[in-house]
C-alpha cells in the first residue's frame, strides 16, 4: 500500500484551485519525432518511444544502454584524471597500515560514499577499524566541506591519520587542504561538484572528480558515491597488481545497493547517463535482495506491501530519513544505520532517523509558510528568482524549502537563514531546466566577489554563504546573473504531461511497460498523465485529513486514487461528488495483502 510518509508535495491543493500564482499549466511535452521513430524502429512500444522522445530530446547516442541498463556500459576508472595516482596512494596506505581518514559530506551522498570506502577498506582490504577514522562534518556548527573545525578534529585524531580520503566534497577547499598538507596529511579528493575557476585544489595529492576539464571520464554527471566507487575499485586493482591482495579479492559490486541510494537522492541524471542509469537498476536489484539489515529494517517499517523497492522508495522513503538527521543533527547515526550488522541495530537507528524526519517536516511547514509570504515581493516585481532571508529558520532545512518554492513558483529559489558564524547567512538554493545554478554563482561571484566569499554546487542545487550586510549586493548581482542566462524567458509554476491515456490503457499492463523503461528520476521524470475524470467518491484520509481518497471515472472505467496533501487539515475540497475534474496523475501499483490493483496518484486537479 501506497505510504504517505514522504512522498513529494502534491503541486497545488484543491482548497487553492482559484490562484493564479501558484496555479501550474499543464503543458505536453515536446517530443523529438527523430527519436520516437528510432526508439519504435528499435522494439519499444508506442507509449514506451514517446516517453523516451520527450525527456531526451536531440539525443543522438545509442538507445540500448538506456533502455536496458547494464554495468557493461560502465567506463573503466583508469578514464578518471588523478585515478590512477589516488588509488596508488591509497593502496600505499593500506599496505603499510597507515591510519586513514574517511571524509566525506553529511549528505545521502556523503553518508553511502562513507559505507563504500569503511566497507571496503574493511571488508575488502582488511584495514583494521582502529586504523580508520569516519570524518563528518555537523552541517550547522561546520558547514559543509573540509570546514576548519573538521580539519581540527582531524588533526587530534589518534593514531594520527597520513591519508585523507574525502568523498562528495573537497573541489572547493584549497585552504583546508594546505593545513592538512602542512601538517604531514596527504589527501585524496573524489568529488563530482564543479570546481573553482582555478581547478583542482593545488595542495591535494590527487583530485578525483569527472567535472575537470582534463578528465576523461565520459559522464560528468555522475555522484559523488560513484565518483568514490570507482576509485576503490581502482585501488583493489592496484593492491592485486602489486601481490599484496589475491586476484580472488571479491569486487566492489555488492556496494552498488549503496551507490544506487545515493545516486537518486542526490538527484544527479537519470536521463542520458548510461553510467547512472546502471548503478540504479542494478543497486535495486540488490537492495531487493535485502542481504544488508538497513534494507530490511526500512522494508519493515513501510510494511511488506512496500516491496519491492524502486527509485522512488529510494528518492521519497529512505533518502529522507538519511538526511533528516544531518539536517537536525549530527549525521552518524545514519551512518550506523547504513553499516548496522543486524536488524536490532538498523531498527534502533531507523528510530531515530524516523524521530528526525518527524520534526523536520514540522520545521519545513513553518519555514515554507513563511517563505511563501516573503516571496510575494518577488512575484509581484517579475523578478527572475526567489530570494528569500528566514530570520528564524534552521539551516538545515533551507533546501527543501527551496524546493517547495520552485515547485510553487516555477522560478529558481534561493532560502537563506542566520550562519553561527558571526555576521554571515547560509544559504541553499534549487534551480530549474535550463539554469545552471553553479554557474548564476559564479557569475554572482564575478559581480560582486565581496558579497559571496563562498559557495558551492551544481547545475540544480548549491549553497551559498554571504555576509549579512552584502545581502542587498548579493541579491542584485545574483537577479543579474540567473537573468542573463534566461534571456527574458517567461517563468510560471508548469507540469509537464505525457498526454492522454485511453481507457483500455487505464491498466496494470500499461504499468508494467512504463516500468520497463525505468529507472526514473531526474532528467527522466516517471511519466504524468493528464486527462477529465468524474468524481464518483471523495473522502478526506489521513491524521490531519489533508490527502483526499477518490473514484475517479472515464468512460466505461472506474479508477481508485489517492491525492497527497490536497487538503490543509480542516478545509473541505473545492468539488463534490458528481463534478468533473482536469487531472494530472501518475499510475501506481497499490499492494494489498498480496494483491496488486492500478491506482491513480493525483498531482494536480481543476474542477471543469
Amino acid at each position: 500500500m501506497t505510504s504517505v510518509t514522504d512522498l513529494p508535495q502534491s503541486a497545488l491543493s484543491a482548497s487553492t484551485l482559484s490562484s493564479n500564482k501558484t496555479r501550474p499549466r499543464l503543458e505536453p511535452r515536446p517530443v523529438d519525432e527523430a527519436l520516437y521513430t528510432r526508439a519504435q524502429a528499435e522494439g519499444l512500444s508506442e507509449l514506451q518511444a514517446r516517453l523516451l522522445a520527450s525527456r531526451l530530446p536531440g539525443y543522438s547516442g545509442e538507445l540500448l544502454p538506456l533502455i536496458s541498463p547494464s554495468l557493461r556500459y560502465l567506463a573503466h576508472p583508469e578514464k578518471l584524471a588523478d585515478g590512477r595516482r589516488a588509488a596508488e596512494r591509497i593502496a600505499q596506505a593500506v599496505a603499510e597500515g597507515e591510519a586513514i581518514g574517511i571524509l566525506t559530506d553529511y549528505d545521502v551522498d556523503g553518508i553511502t560514499s562513507h559505507v563504500v570506502i569503511r566497507r571496503t577498506l574493511v571488508e575488502l582490504f582488511g584495514v583494521p577499524e582502529g586504523k580508520l577514522h569516519s570524518l563528518i562534518g555537523h552541517r550547522i556548527n561546520d558547514g559543509y566541506g573540509i570546514s576548519l573545525p573538521l580539519v581540527e578534529r582531524t588533526l587530534a585524531q589518534k593514531p594520527f591519520p597520513t591519508l585523507v580520503i574525502t568523498a562528495d566534497c573537497g573541489s572547493s577547499d584549497e585552504p583546508r587542504i594546505a593545513r592538512l598538507k602542512a601538517a604531514g596529511i596527504d589527501v585524496v579528493v573524489s568529488d563530482h561538484h564543479a570546481l573553482p575557476i582555478e581547478g583542482p585544489p593545488s595542495s591535494a595529492y590527487a583530485c578525483v572528480n569527472p567535472t575537470r576539464s582534463d578528465c576523461d571520464y565520459p559522464d560528468k554527471t555522475i555522484a559523488g558515491c560513484m565518483v568514490a566507487w570507482l576509485l576503490m575499485s581502482l585501488a583493489r586493482g592496484v593492491l592485486i597488481e602489486w601481490g599484496a591482495l589475491p586476484d580472488s579479492t571479491p569486487k566492489l559490486s555488492p556496494w552498488l545497493s549503496y551507490v544506487a541510494l545515493g545516486t537518486v537522492a542526490d538527484c544527479v541524471s537519470l536521463g542520458g547517463s548510461p553510467a547512472n542509469r546502471a548503478v540504479v537498476n542494478h543497486g535495486l536489484t540488490l537492495i531487493n535482495r535485502m542481504d544488508a539489515a538497513c534494507w530490511r529494517a526500512m522494508a519493515t517499517r513501510l510494511g511488506a506491501d512496500s516491496v519491492p523497492f524502486n527509485a522512488e522508495t529510494l528518492a521519497f522513503q529512505m533518502g529522507p530519513r538519511i538526511n533528516a538527521r544531518s539536517r537536525l543533527d549530527d549525521p552518524y547515526a545514519a551512518l550506523h544505520f547504513m553499516l548496522a550488522e543486524n536488524d536490532g541495530v538498523a531498527n534502533r537507528q531507523l528510530d531515530v532517523l524516523d524521530q528526525d524526519n518527524q520534526s523536520r517536516k514540522a520545521i519545513e511547514a513553518d519555514m515554507a509558510a513563511e517563505a511563501r509570504t516573503l516571496a510575494t515581493a518577488a512575484l509581484d516585481a517579475d523578478e527572475p528568482a526567489v530570494v528569500v532571508l528566514l530570520e528564524d529558520g534552521h539551516p538545515g532545512v533551507q533546501g527543501i524549502v527551496a524546493s517547495r518554492l520552485v515547485q510553487a513558483y516555477g522560478r529558481p529559489a534561493l532560502v537563506l537563514t542566520q550562519a553561527t558564524a558571526p555576521g554571515m547567512l547560509t544559504g541553499s538554493g534549487r534551480s530549474i531546466d535550463g539554469l545552471h545554478l553553479r554557474d548564476a554563482l559564479q557569475r554572482t561571484y564575478e559581480l560582486a566577489p565581496e558579497a559571496l566569499p563562498r559557495f558551492g554546487g551544481h547545475s540544480g542545487a548549491a549553497g551559498v554563504g554571504v555576509p549579512r550586510d552584502q545581502l542587498d549586493a548579493f541579491k542584485a548581482a545574483f537577479l543579474r546573473a540567473v537573468g542573463e542566462q534566461l534571456e527574458g524567458r517567461t517563468l510560471y509554476p508548469r507540469l509537464w504531461t505525457d498526454g492522454e491515456l485511453s481507457t483500455a490503457q487505464l491498466s496494470l499492463t500499461t504499468l508494467q511497460e512504463i516500468e520497463t523503461l525505468g529507472p526514473y528520476g531526474r532528467e527522466f521524470d516517471p511519466p504524468l498523465f493528464e486527462g477529465r475524470f468524474i468524481v464518483e467518491a471523495l473522502r478526506p484520509v489521513g491524521a490531519d485529513g489533508a490527502h483526499l481518497m477518490l473514484e475517479l471515472s472515464t468512460g466505461p472505467v472506474t479508477c481508485k486514487a489517492i491525492w497527497f496533501r490536497a487538503l490543509t487539515p480542516g478545509e473541505l475540497p473545492g468539488f463534490n461528488v458528481g463534478d468533473t475534474l482536469h487531472c494530472a496523475y501518475k499510475l501506481n501499483r497499490n499492494r494489498w495483502r498480496g494483491r496488486e490493483t492500478l491506482q491513480l496518484m493525483v498531482e494536480h486537479a481543476s474542477a471543469i
